[in-house]
């Protein structure tokens, strides 16, 4: 059954011509299988009294209890009363929201009745599909595969909350997108136009941590040190209070988030507000996903902010031995592997691609969920919404469902074949050094290949790292570059020639996807500390401000150079820091900005919340005291630049978006590799014959992490015609380096390679750029 309320509208033919009339109802219908008695309470607003309580019907071979009433409710509100039995306390009457909510009131006291179908809900020329007489976004017109998308991971608050080109009533908002005219938009349409295809909204269903009316706002004096203690300390004074949260405390699934309304109050506000954002990304030729929360709750049990629970008490969550609840995931999980919770998750997405015309997912913890699920999910949403719907998630494996423990889950190394990405740990740890869980020293000592390991040791990591642990890393970051293909073969550090598969990541194999399309490459996201901030524990505290643009420059370099999804952490471009914060979820708007002028990166703005950061103030407070470390906007535009430039050049060529492992292996070789290789200097070779959309015939690509120039020999190359990619020959090329100091010697074979440069040569141009 469609479970929520339905606005159902019949024609009935009055005579053999064209004249009919609409017999509208709204039908409620709540799964509720050990419910004594379920009723239905409408009301006019968000506030007052019920004007009306129906008594619900039970079917009781499926569980389901349902009313229809004449005449379309659309613009009331409704909450269900529901008698049903508690373990340990008894019959209890719950009065509660529908699961099924596709909007609420404020603070979601009140589930909303719409029709999505209804033309107040739509901006001018929307339909489910993509909008009537509007062209496809020029961009998403080239995601044909998984492998075409290059991703801006964007929380919607951060996006605009400190812009001051937008106008005060939407800073922070959905509408905020609407504004072609403001620094943010003009941000996402140039980097739309060098090459980006998605957006990806962090949690942007109703959320149950922000007040959606009269939130609290910090009082933080300007004049702190940039590393004062009292800025986090003001921000945590309110923190439950404010208006930010990440969001990954899912309260209704398939219902808009308040906060980011212009009125909560208005059931309808948030509904068509929501498709005017999507519609303003589309027009500015980006296509639109969601980070979507399923694999947990706010609360359990009779918790005011329980809603399953108190509908179907012990059903939708995952228990351990004892009856408890688990909570692995931070929160109360979820238990997709039952059918009435696995069907909640397919209909939501479903809802947000039909109605909503999002074009992808990113699943949190998506490990948590079924293979079996997430695979029908993938059918469905694809059927629902008349295209390809891409989804990825996090596919670690861990805690009571790890290893299969109790189905086969949607992780890493299950998911082989299926065609969904998971985000690889590989080259993001390679890259950055560590791993996600470093603490204390450990965050300065464990350098990276882009930040320093063995070459150039900071003050705490001369004794811990070595050539042999640099020679693996640049082998793992190879792994990526390749599309962690299992069966890809390559020459390690050691000598030895292997698939992949068989290049140890901490007990897993380094190489563990089918297809590129099950792989997700990144080098920062929302969790841990921004590339920047994980440059400033590891580079050298003496690196030029000018060479920290560069270093980051290089992560994105790997990131955009690799086969497989790219995905990007919003202001990666504009070497945005959260001044050191480690676990910005509830860290306020002064943590989490970003600066769409390009003047600041907020590097240096108050030491971090102690909660999560507390253990590493001996290292952060020194560096954020440090002038030296903060860019100056020069070095922003820097960076910014050279970014549109890197996605220029995988827009540029399909030999950057192989769709196949057959063309990987068949297409892709690195040089430089095995126990005499120069370990600081990637180099790999792309083959372009007979490839649509390759555009040069061949394509050579060296990645230099080094500080300074190396030259690189390649017999193989010579008497070829290479010259550097029209993006680097460019007049307003950001890098100068490649045109000023790159060398290839066609006689010899022989290129020199600037520091800490990525710079790509081609040959024989199949057509002009």
């Amino acid at each position: 059954d469609d479970l929520g309320v339905n606005i159902n509208k019949t024609r009935i033919n009055k005579n053999t011509n064209t004249n009919t009339n609409a017999n509208t109802n709204t039908q409620f219908k709540l799964w509720a299988p050990t419910a004594r008695a379920v009723s239905v309470c409408i009301y006019e607003s968000g506030v007052g009294k019920a004007v009306d309580q129906y008594a619900m019907q039970e079917n009781a071979s499926t569980g389901t209890w349902s009313i229809a009433k004449p005449n379309d409710l659309s613009g009331k509100y409704y909450k269900y009363f529901v008698d049903v039995f508690v373990s340990g306390v008894g019959v209890v009457r719950n009065a509660v929201t529908d699961p099924y909510s596709v909007s609420l009131t404020t603070d979601s006291k009140r589930s909303y009745i719409a029709d999505l179908n209804a033309a107040t809900l739509k901006p001018a020329g929307w339909q489910d599909g993509w909008p009537d007489g509007w062209d496809r976004p020029r961009r998403a017109t080239k995601v044909v595969s998984a492998t075409d998308m290059v991703i801006y991971e964007l929380h919607v608050r951060d996006f605009s909350i400190n812009d001051q080109s937008v106008s005060a009533a939407n800073r922070g908002k959905y509408l905020a997108f609407t504004e072609a005219g403001s620094n943010g938009m003009k941000h996402l349409k140039a980097l739309a136009d060098a090459g980006l295809t998605d957006i990806h909204l962090l949690p942007v269903f109703d959320f149950a941590t922000v007040p959606e009316s009269g939130c609290a706002s910090p009082v933080i004096a300007t004049s702190n040190a940039p590393d004062s203690e009292a800025t986090a300390a003001a921000i945590t004074a309110v923190a439950d209070k404010d208006c930010f949260n990440w969001g990954y405390d899912p309260y209704h699934f398939s219902a808009p988030e308040g906060s980011y309304a212009g009125d909560a109050a208005d059931g309808a506000r948030r509904i068509l507000e929501f498709r005017q954002m999507v519609a303003a990304l589309h027009q500015a030729g980006l296509r639109v996903g969601m980070d979507v929360v399923y694999n947990h709750t706010t609360a359990s049990g009779q918790a005011e902010k329980s809603v399953l629970d108190r509908i179907v008490p012990g059903y939708y969550h995952r228990l351990n031995a004892e009856g408890a609840v688990e909570q692995s995931t931070c929160c109360e999980n979820t238990a997709t592997e039952n059918m009435m919770m696995g069907k909640l998750m397919i209909d939501s997405t479903m809802l947000w691609a039909k109605h909503y015309q999002i074009d992808s997912f990113r699943f949190d913890l998506m490990g948590h969920q079924p293979r079996a699920v997430m695979l029908e999910l993938q059918q469905r949403v694809n059927r629902v919404a008349g295209r390809k719907v891409q989804l990825i998630g996090e596919g670690w494996n861990f805690a009571e469902v790890a290893d299969g423990k109790r189905f086969e889950q949607a992780s890493q190394l299950s998911l082989n074949g299926s065609g969904i990405g998971t985000f690889s740990d590989r080259t993001r740890d390679a890259v950055r050094g560590g791993g996600a869980a470093d603490s204390g020293e450990n965050l300065v000592k464990n350098q990276g290949y882009i930040n320093g390991l063995f070459y150039d040791p900071n003050e705490s990591a001369e004794k811990a790292n070595s050539a042999s642990s640099l020679l693996r890393q640049a082998d793992m970051v190879r792994v990526g570059l390749a599309g962690s293909i299992r069966d890809y073969v390559m020459q390690r550090f050691d000598g030895k020639t292997t698939p992949l598969s068989a290049i140890d990541y901490s007990g897993q194999p380094a190489g563990y996807v089918r297809e590129p399309s099950e792989v997700v490459n990144y080098v920062d996201n929302h969790d841990n500390q921004t590339l920047f901030d994980i440059n400033a524990y590891r580079l050298p505290l003496t690196t030029s401000s000018e060479d920290r643009a560069r270093v980051q420059m290089l992560g994105a370099a790997i990131t955009a150079f690799s086969q497989g999804v790219a995905y990007f952490h919003a202001g990666i471009d504009t070497l945005r820091s959260k001044s050191m914060d480690g676990n910005s979820y509830d860290s306020g708007d002064w943590f989490n900005r970003l600066d769409w002028t390009y003047t600041d990166n907020y590097f240096g703005t108050g030491a971090p919340p102690k909660k999560d950061n507390a253990a590493q103030y001996e290292f952060i407070k020194p560096r954020l005291a440090n002038a030296a470390i903060k860019p100056a906007p020069k070095d922003i535009a820097l960076a910014r630049d050279m970014f549109r430039d890197l996605l220029r050049i995988r827009a540029s060529s399909a030999l950057f978006r192989l769709t196949s492992a057959t063309d990987i292996k068949k297409r892709l070789r690195f040089y430089n590799t095995g126990a005499k290789q120069n370990p600081v200097v990637i180099v790999a070779h792309l083959d372009g014959a007979g490839l649509a959309g390759a555009n040069f015939n061949e394509l050579i690509y060296f990645i230099n992490v080094d500080k300074t120039p190396h030259t690189i020999t390649l017999p193989t190359e010579q008497g070829k015609s290479y010259a550097l990619h029209p993006v680097h020959l460019a007049k307003d090329a950001a890098d100068k380096r490649p045109a000023d100091v790159a060398r290839y010697d066609s006689a010899s074979g022989v290129f020199t390679v600037p520091a800490r440069t990525a710079l790509v040569y081609v040959v024989r141009h199949c057509k002009r750029l």
